[in-house]
């Protein structure tokens, strides 16, 4: 059967394959950002919240306010575990997410919040340690947190600890950015090495015979992004940020989007090797593995060079690369040409291979 015969026949099947969830109970990939998570989202929440500021659903909600200005908004839990990991901790890990969010929507972020899920017999020196992220974190990345709460909850109930945020910021005037403008030709940009916060938190966790130093990218990214922004101009089409469920469900998520393919070239994607290491022994492809520090960015073909220096001139971005373009079709899928010279279906994931790992 002809290559383009295969594509086909895997498009149509996912076309009648509706995205309802048929499970009688949660379970841990509903939270893992694959198809479970879409199944959740699109049959249970998106029926009964539906309306259009959550319509994109992009990384936050454009807010239109008075004078044509737009806020960003954007909201997130952290049940991470373990609490602390090679890299950082739930604190460091609440505050850069939530900033990041709004980053590759285009903002700049302007206050968070932090409400503190607490479980009965947690240490308070523990909890000073992980406040004490947070506040460092805010003021290494110039973001406030501006309001909070606190809820104790009975032991056993919370792990510890868990943390929900919200941030909110301006969206810079320059750009509008949705994947619905992204076209056949388009390059796919990524600003770093992939998987690196997935394994360092699995690593830590102790239950695994692995040797090999890898810390999490957890980072804040939104100088980066607007340095990007600066660079590409309109030719920037838009960011995203690859965590959960990885690049490879990201790009899923565009192509989606855009009604278009997506073809990478698997040579050209940065992998330490100590995470390329580890996900070979636990037969896991590193772009499914999540990123707290790295941002995915199509951009028009004019641009592409222009973003890409960008990109690397900054702190953040120093392994950014071109790691693929768009194209026609087949439609809604991503393509992935491996090193040995063959290509696959990158599809989204069905089930959780790093369950808690933000």
């Amino acid at each position: 059967m002809e290559e383009h015969e295969v594509l086909d026949r895997i498009a149509r099947r996912r076309a009648r394959t509706a995205r309802r969830i048929t499970d009688a109970r949660i379970t841990l990939a509903h939270g893992a950002g694959g198809r479970s998570s879409q199944a959740l989202l699109e049959s249970l929440f998106l029926p009964v919240l539906s309306n259009p500021l959550l319509a994109p659903l992009g990384d936050s909600a454009q807010v239109p306010i008075e004078g044509g200005a737009r806020l960003a908004f954007t909201t997130d839990g952290y049940v991470v575990k373990p609490l602390r990991f090679p890299g950082g901790d739930i604190g460091t890990l609440a505050v850069n997410g939530t900033i990041n969010d709004l980053a590759v929507s285009g903002a700049k972020p302007l206050a968070l919040s932090a409400a503190f899920i607490l479980e009965e017999g947690l240490e308070v020196a523990e909890l000073e340690r992980y406040a004490a992220s947070i506040g460092a974190a805010a003021a290494a990345a110039g973001v406030p947190v501006a309001t909070g709460d606190t809820k104790v909850v009975e032991r056993g109930k919370a792990d510890g600890l868990y943390i929900c945020t919200a941030g909110v910021g301006m969206i810079d005037e320059r750009v509008t950015l949705d994947p619905r403008l992204i076209r056949p030709g388009d390059r796919i940009l990524i600003s770093g090495a992939v998987g690196d916060h997935g394994m360092a938190v699995l690593m830590a966790r102790g239950e695994l015979d692995l040797e090999g130093e890898i810390e999490s990218d957890t980072a804040p990214l939104h100088d980066l992004a607007s340095a990007l922004i600066t660079a590409a101009g309109d030719s920037l089409r838009c960011m995203r940020d690859p965590t959960r469920g990885g690049v490879a469900t990201t790009l899923n998520e565009l192509a989606r989007a855009a009604s278009v393919s997506i073809v990478i070239d698997e040579a050209s994607v940065p992998v330490h090797a100590a995470v390329l290491g580890a996900c070979e022994i636990l037969g896991i492809d590193p772009l499914y593995v999540a990123n707290e520090g790295k941002l995915v960015a199509v951009v028009a073909p004019e641009g592409a060079e222009r973003a890409l220096a960008a990109l690397r001139a900054h702190p953040h971005g120093g392994e950014a690369v071109v790691a693929g373009e768009v194209r026609g079709d087949p439609p809604g899928m991503v393509l992935l040409d491996t090193a040995f010279g063959g290509t696959r279906v990158l599809d989204t994931l069905a089930g959780d291979p790093l369950p808690r790992i933000c």
